[in-house]
């Protein structure tokens, strides 16, 4: 489904009620790519039980050292 939406004087952009419906969240991840903006829902609990041990690319983000997935959960926990 496609919709066309209007920013704010803010910014700020509305999700239609029929698509938060679908998640059981109300925090999304939103990235640029490609010229596009891609919005995800974001659920913690899915992070948690994820295998991989990291979450992101260690050398180029953290000069080699890694976190391990359920430290960055407890981290955005803390922070939310």
């Amino acid at each position: 489904m496609t919709t066309i939406v209007k920013a704010t004087t803010k910014g700020q952009i509305t999700l239609p009620i029929r698509w938060r419906q679908n998640f059981p969240t109300d925090r999304y991840i939103i990235k640029e790519k490609g010229g596009k903006l891609e919005i995800a829902p974001f659920n913690l609990e899915r992070l948690e039980k994820q295998e991989e041990y990291t979450v992101f690319d260690a050398i180029r983000d953290n000069k080699g050292k890694g976190i391990r997935a359920k430290d960055l959960v407890k981290a955005l926990k803390k922070a939310l």
